[in-house]
C-alpha cells in the first residue's frame, strides 16, 4: 500500500495524483506482485482497477512496467469482497463477506501471499486479525488531510520490521511482519 508521510493512502477527493510511481517503483512493484497467489480488494478498488489495467498495456507509448503490470493484473487471480456486486470479470471472484473461514478458503490453495488493497477491506482483514505482513510504500510528501490508511484502534498491533529500500525518487519501503500475541487474544 502507498502512504502520505502523515499516513494517508489518499488525499480528498480519492486524490493520488501525488504518488510517485516512476518505472523503478513500479518495476520493484511487479516483481514483489508476480511472486502472490492473487488480488484481494473491495468493490471500489476493484472497480477502479478493473477500469485502467484490462487495456492499459494497448497504447503504444506505454511504459514497460505498466505493461507488464497490466499483463500480471489480467492474468493474477482476483477476489473482490463486495456485498452488492454479483459478477466481476477479469478472473475475478466476488466474495460477500470477510470471515475467517473466507480467508481460509483463499489461502488453502497453492501459491503465495495474498496482495490486499483498499483501506476499508484492510480494516475489516485487521479488525479479525487477518494480516500477517505489511508492506508499506512511504511518498516523501505530507498532504495534511485525506483519508488515513489505518483505522483507529483500541489494540494495538504489534510488528517487527523486517527490511527497507529508498527508491532515487524518494519514496521508501517499510516492510514489516506482524509479531507477537494477537491483539484477539
Amino acid at each position: 500500500m502507498s502512504m502520505s508521510l502523515d499516513g494517508y493512502f489518499e488525499g480528498p477527493e480519492h486524490d493520488i495524483s501525488w504518488h510517485f510511481v516512476d518505472d523503478e517503483v513500479h518495476s520493484y512493484v511487479n516483481r514483489r506482485l508476480a511472486r502472490m497467489s492473487g488480488f484481494v480488494s473491495g468493490r471500489r478498488t476493484h472497480e477502479l482497477m478493473a477500469d485502467y489495467w484490462p487495456t492499459a498495456d494497448q497504447d503504444p507509448g506505454t511504459s514497460r512496467p505498466v505493461a507488464e503490470f497490466a499483463a500480471l493484473w489480467r492474468t493474477m487471480p482476483k477476489t473482490v469482497f463486495s456485498r452488492t456486486l454479483d459478477h466481476a470479470d477479469w478472473n475475478t471472484t466476488v466474495v460477500r463477506e470477510v470471515t475467517p473461514a473466507s480467508i481460509a478458503a483463499l489461502t488453502a490453495g497453492p501459491g503465495g501471499d495474498l496482495a490486499l488493497s483498499g483501506a476499508e477491506l484492510v480494516a475489516s482483514f485487521l479488525a479479525q486479525d487477518l494480516v500477517d505482513g505489511y508492506h508499506l510504500l512511504v511518498h516523501p510528501v505530507v498532504l495534511g488531510r485525506g483519508r488515513h490508511l489505518f483505522s483507529p484502534t483500541d489494540r494495538p498491533l504489534p510488528v517487527t520490521l523486517t527490511d527497507t529500500r529508498r527508491f532515487t525518487n524518494g519514496v521508501t519501503l517499510l516492510e514489516y511482519a506482524r509479531s507477537g500475541p494477537s491483539p484477539l487474544d
